[in-house]
């Protein structure tokens, strides 16, 4: 194995290593996102397949990137997760995780029990009004207090749309659709402006 690829396996290691579950973002360094997203950038543009996933199989991954694009749809401003490759992001942070390989996994296979007890079809062959039902049932944490069935689905889901969040939010697309300029150096303080009318 390549010193690169061992470092860069060292990385992302101790950058998922080193996240609490539900503290996802606030413990990363936005400088190690933006790693996790030049990793995945440099082998979507260097290998003929682009990203191949490295924790999840053909159909959980259709699965994520399902569920990705649903949690941050693409609008008329920007492209949603999918684009800005929250799902790749996901799945490269996970393949280096063993708690969350746990909790997604097992959350995937969950969803699609779930959806094939209600309808008989896997999520991804649900109806778009089946589909909202379910999410709608595991997006809120009072639901799982009034149906015990929901726990481990809301727990997935949560940990989810914050990997989601933070993956769309720490990508190109994503710092460009919150106008985040970066930090400027400046070589004096100007002050505060002048208040109108004094």
């Amino acid at each position: 194995m390549s010193e690169d690829l061992l470092s860069r396996r060292k990385v992302l290691k101790g950058l998922s290593m080193g996240l609490a579950a539900d503290v996802v973002l606030r413990s990363i360094p936005l400088e190690a996102a933006a790693y996790a997203h030049e990793v995945i950038d440099t082998e979507k543009s260097t290998q003929a397949t682009g990203y191949l996933p490295k924790f999840f199989t053909g159909n959980q991954w259709n699965l994520l990137k399902a569920l990705c694009e649903a949690i941050l749809p693409a609008d008329a401003d920007c492209g949603g997760a999918v684009v800005a490759g929250a799902p790749e992001f996901i799945d490269l942070l996970t393949s280096e995780n063993p708690e969350w390989q746990r909790k997604l996994g097992g959350g995937l296979l969950w969803l699609d029990g779930i959806c094939k007890d209600r309808f008989d079809n896997s999520f991804t062959d649900c109806t778009a009004a089946q589909q909202k039902e379910i999410l709608d049932l595991i997006a809120f944490r009072k639901n799982a207090e009034i149906d015990p069935i929901l726990v481990p689905g809301v727990a997935f889901f949560a940990l989810l749309r914050n990997l989601t969040a933070d993956g769309f939010f720490t990508s190109k697309i994503g710092i460009a659709y919150l106008g985040y300029q970066g930090n400027e150096f400046l070589l004096e303080f100007p002050g505060c402006p002048p208040v109108p009318g004094l």
